[in-house]
């Protein structure tokens, strides 16, 4: 009986996928609102609809080795239908502290020992190929193509070359007008639909395997690109090198694992997209048992105020020097910062992370600090790290806390490679890491949750060219996928049109509560203080509400939102909840209405907010700093100048 039931179940199965091969399969998101139909005939295809209505069509994927391409004519031997539901809770919370995570599921298993994994979520579509095919395969190429059905607007950032530091500012491209000769996109691509619709393009679980990249196709489409693996290196300088051979492949891997998952955040509402939590859902599980040293939390950092306090209770030459750090680590330790930043200085030789430079003492000022409280992140080349590994195992024995490792500029399997070799080896050491001239986070910040956060934008260190008009984009995009080393906190702020400043006195654009809002609404475990110690004493009202602001959030609320334009977000900490928004420069004075409507009924809660003064269209240094009583169901009008902000506390 066990053996006709057996033989009946095969003969169904291959029923099934014989019938599947001449016939669209059809997945849907739990709640049936995102439709996904797959077709196989010469290639894997699928189209996605968001409320039935078409998004795109006949996307398609495969995937190049030496010796075939899986995905070309596939012959389909079984389906395998599921779903998954179940609550995540990250060791670093940027959005919130518990994510449900719930999907419906379909693998196509193919002949020729490979899969396709398709999820579909109530926020988007996910998919990654699986392989079981034995000892190590070659990658020559990777198909990621999505087609438009109609003339789309493409938030894209433009590097050029794969070579990039990813600090590039924001472009908009025209889908029908991107040809496969302009330059490529790195992800994540934000796609505007013009009609109700956005959908955020990225990848998560990038694990030995290079980072996608994309580009137009010239007839409404866009294509993946990624970087061939670099054979041979040579020297360029203290802090990179040049590639000078690169293989015919873009990875050389294991033939038995899952590659990265391609997911679509698809939403009709911006504020889905501050919201998401896809890099997550999608990521490998933590690598580390016990997390309890991993303490996310603000820094106080020298580099973009050129370590240059002043004033009457300065009575020392400052700079890169220990009587200056010691000032550094009194004034974290005043505020509760966790760490202070050593940028480059701090030791002899940027080639040399053994030998600390005897201005500074590193040794003396971990102890101070220690002393104080308040931890040390040393800034290292990311050749330095690489020609060095053993470095992690001397500084844990220091008492250092992290590293800030730079210009790695680079996203191939080798560099992909690196990334994860040093969250790893940090790990073991207890030291957290914070990737500069980085690539996005594509889930190793959850795999290894040390990797505490990414610079891999365009921001505040880019002085007179961060605009808002820009950083408006990155609650949508950039920090949608992961966190992100922005370094805010200017005490010196000016409109565009009057912007002259240079470090020492480095200023921003923008207006003082719109830097203020800032540690609100951008995501970072590791947040900077990025001003002189001398102007947040200063500015105690202003200091005393951004050092109160946490890093980790159990709960995150877009209020307003609209990509490129405006982001209020309420988040919470425990019982209190902090707001914060920005707008760009395009209208003079923009209002919205909030609605305390997430606050506890039947409680009355105290608000103290900063709001843009009357002049801070003229003067962005302006501001008031108000308090009034508000409770669930109240509305409040915030108004704000251009380039201007809001930033308040509800206790």
């Amino acid at each position: 009986m066990n053996k006709l039931r057996f033989i009946l179940f095969i003969l169904l199965s291959i029923s099934a996928a014989v019938h599947a091969q001449d016939k669209e399969i059809a997945l849907q998101s739990p709640g049936g609102n995102i439709q996904v139909s797959i077709a196989l005939s010469d290639k894997i295809y699928y189209s996605v609809a968001i409320n039935k209505e078409s998004l795109m069509q006949k996307n398609y994927l495969s995937l190049q080795l030496n010796d075939g391409t899986l995905g070309q004519n596939p012959k389909l031997l079984n389906i395998k239908k599921g779903k998954g539901t179940q609550v995540l809770k990250p060791d670093v919370p940027l959005k919130f502290s518990a994510v449900n995570n719930s999907y419906n599921s379909l693998v196509l298993n193919f002949k020729g020992d490979y899969s396709v994994e398709f999820r579909a979520f109530d926020d988007g579509l996910a998919y990654r190929f699986l392989t079981q095919i034995k000892g190590q395969i070659d990658v020559v190429n990777e198909d990621f193509a999505v087609n438009f059905p109609e003339d789309y607007l493409l938030h894209v950032q433009q590097p050029g070359g794969f070579k990039t530091a990813y600090e590039e500012a924001y472009s908009q491209v025209n889908s029908k007008d991107w040809k496969a000769t302009n330059k490529m996109s790195n992800l994540p691509m934000l796609i505007d639909t013009r009609k109700a619709y956005r959908i955020l393009v990225s990848e998560s679980d990038l694990s030995d395997y290079p980072g996608m990249f994309l580009k137009g196709t010239g007839n409404n489409g866009v294509l993946s690109a990624f970087p061939k693996v670099p054979l041979e290196f040579g020297e360029d300088g203290d802090r990179s090198q040049k590639i000078l051979k690169e293989a015919g492949y873009i990875a050389r891997t294991t033939g038995t694992r899952s590659f990265p998952w391609r997911y679509f955040v698809i939403t009709s509402s911006d504020k889905q997209l501050i919201e998401n939590t896809m890099t997550l859902k999608l990521a490998s599980a933590s690598q580390i048992k016990d997390p309890r040293w991993i303490k996310p939390g603000q820094a106080s950092w020298e580099w973009w105020n050129d370590a240059a306090p002043y004033g009457p209770d300065v009575n020392f030459v400052s700079g890169y020097n220990l009587e200056t750090y010691k000032y550094y680590i009194d004034f974290a330790a005043k505020f509760g910062l966790k760490y202070i930043i050593m940028d480059e200085g701090w030791a002899k030789s940027t080639t040399d992370p053994f030998t600390p430079n005897p201005k500074v003492d590193v040794h003396e000022l971990i102890r101070y600090g220690k002393e104080k409280g308040v931890g040390i992140v040393l800034w290292l080349t990311w050749l330095t790290v690489h020609n060095h590994m053993d470095v992690f195992k001397t500084f844990q024995e220091w008492g250092i806390k992290g590293v800030k490792i730079d210009f790695m500029d680079r996203s191939d399997q080798w560099m992909v490679n690196y990334y994860e070799s040093v969250a790893k080896e940090a790990a073991k050491h207890q030291l957290l890491v914070d990737f500069h001239g980085a690539f996005k986070p594509s889930g190793l910040e959850y795999k290894y949750p040390n990797v505490i956060s990414y610079e891999g934008v365009r921001g505040m260190e880019q002085m007179g060219g961060t605009l808002p008009d820009n950083s408006l984009y990155l609650p949508f995009m950039r920090n949608a996928v992961g966190p992100m080393d922005y370094t805010p906190g200017a005490m010196l702020s000016m409109q565009p049109e009057v912007y002259k400043a240079e470090r020492p006195n480095a200023a921003s654009i923008g207006t003082r509560a719109y830097q203020m809002a800032l540690f609100v609404v951008f995501e970072s475990g590791l947040q900077m203080l990025a001003d002189n110690p001398t102007l947040y004493y200063r500015n105690l009202d202003c200091t005393e509400f951004i050092t109160q602001v946490p890093t980790t959030w159990d709960e995150t609320k877009a209020l307003e939102a609209e990509a490129g334009v405006v982001a209020v977000v309420a988040k919470r900490k425990g019982q209190t909840w902090f707001i914060g928004g920005i707008t760009n420069g395009k209208m003079k004075e923009r209002n919205v209405e909030l609605n305390f409507d997430f606050l506890e009924k039947g409680k009355t809660y105290t608000m103290t907010y900063f709001e843009d003064g009357i002049n801070a269209d003229r003067q962005a240094m302006d501001y008031r700093k108000k308090t009034i009583q508000v409770k669930s169901g109240d509305r409040f009008l915030v108004k704000m100048a251009r380039n201007g902000g809001f930033a308040g506390v509800i206790k």
